[in-house]
């Protein structure tokens, strides 16, 4: 098996060892579909040649979407600017990227299904891949904002997003836009704090004029995370947000959870058995007309505590601590929300208390029963 995977590899980047374009953390070339074909590589809406769409390989039903555009009676939301790309039926986009083998990547992209409520979408750099579910819409907008992490096993990387659907009309599938790349750093434990990436500075490319956050959808257990030490360990994603367009309780970005109890992030800590720990972190809401009594429930180890905080939707946050005792040489760390909630401003789009800041360090003893 191992040989069989290596052989893969090694076949694999000799195959992408095309024509690539650079690495920049940001927008991928040409990311928002903004340049278009040329008019005479299009019927109508669908694109007629491989290479028709600049810096972009297509293959099946591809159709270039316009802003405002309808289908029958019903309009086509264009996440973001001018175009995007709609995927019919094993329908797909690619383009290569030189990036630094071993180095760990999200791809933040924008989506939004058109005709069908199971619609997906297949993000893959060989060999991970991510369906990403689409049916659940966490916005009012009409589209989401998703992450997809990935380990480069090659200097060269071939993104490819497919539709794997199976619609009566092949034309039916997502809408795609707003595709991003950058790269992600390990982030480490310290003495003073055990928990890595406890602030959430590290994870997915956030634009700077989309509004909406950055979906982390549900990993595997060998999956690479787009928030980097942390696994959405639910059925539902989390929201990552951003200081510039939401209330952020500490630094430039904290986490969003957005689908109750079908929403946790956690993480697995080293620990001495019958050492005493602290942990603290903060709660509020992102300032986003999320409004109601909101309780966070962190779990550490076998100790648990629920964290109440009452929103008003206009940003703010309160401090938690919990004390426990470990048991085990390691202590899974993890938050969820009790309730659902929705915004005020549209009782459509998903929401819940924020959660950040989170520490964790040893603490003198407590007696151990």
């Amino acid at each position: 098996m191992r040989l069989f995977f290596t052989v893969f590899l090694v076949l694999f980047c000799s195959f992408t060892c095309r024509i690539a374009y650079a690495f920049t953390d940001g927008p991928l070339q040409n990311g928002n579909f903004e340049q278009p074909p040329d008019p005479s590589d299009l019927k109508g809406t669908v694109v007629l040649k491989p290479h028709a769409i600049p810096k972009w390989h297509i293959s099946g039903f591809v159709e270039y979407v316009k802003a405002g555009q309808k289908q029958g009676d019903m309009l086509l939301v264009v996440p973001e600017g001018y175009a995007a790309v709609r995927l019919g039926n094993e329908a797909s986009i690619k383009q290569l990227i030189n990036v630094t083998k071993g180095a760990s990547y999200a791809i933040t992209l924008s989506a939004a299904r058109t005709c069908a409520q199971d619609e997906r979408l297949n993000v893959s750099v060989a060999p991970d891949y991510e369906v990403i579910p689409i049916q659940t819409l966490y916005s009012s907008d009409g589209w989401d904002l998703y992450a997809f992490a990935f380990r480069a096993v090659c200097d060269v990387i071939e993104i490819l997003l497919h539709n794997p659907g199976r619609e009566e009309d092949p034309a039916c599938g997502p809408l795609v836009d707003s595709i991003a790349i950058r790269l992600l750093k390990t982030p480490q434990a310290t003495k003073d704090n055990l928990i890595r990436n406890g602030d959430f500075e590290e994870g997915a490319y956030m634009f700077p004029n989309i509004s909406s956050g950055v979906l982390i959808p549900p990993i595997s257990e060998d999956d690479h995370s787009a928030l980097p030490a942390w696994k959405v360990d639910s059925l539902k994603a989390v929201k990552y947000i951003d200081s510039a367009h939401f209330s952020v309780p500490h630094g430039k970005r904290a986490i969003e959870l957005v689908g109750g109890r079908e929403s946790a992030i956690g993480q697995d800590i080293r620990t001495v058995v019958g050492q005493t720990y602290e942990l603290t972190f903060a709660v509020g809401d992102a300032s986003n007309s999320c409004e109601g009594s909101m309780i966070v429930e962190v779990f550490a180890g076998r100790e648990t505590l629920k964290v109440p905080y009452e929103s008003k939707g206009r940003g703010g946050y309160k401090r938690a601590v919990l004390r426990f005792v470990a048991r085990a040489t390691q202590t899974r760390v993890m938050f969820f929300s009790t309730y659902y909630h929705t915004r005020s401003t549209d009782y459509a789009s998903l929401c819940g208390p924020v959660v950040d800041d989170v520490k964790l360090a040893s603490v003198p003893n407590l007696r151990l029963f």
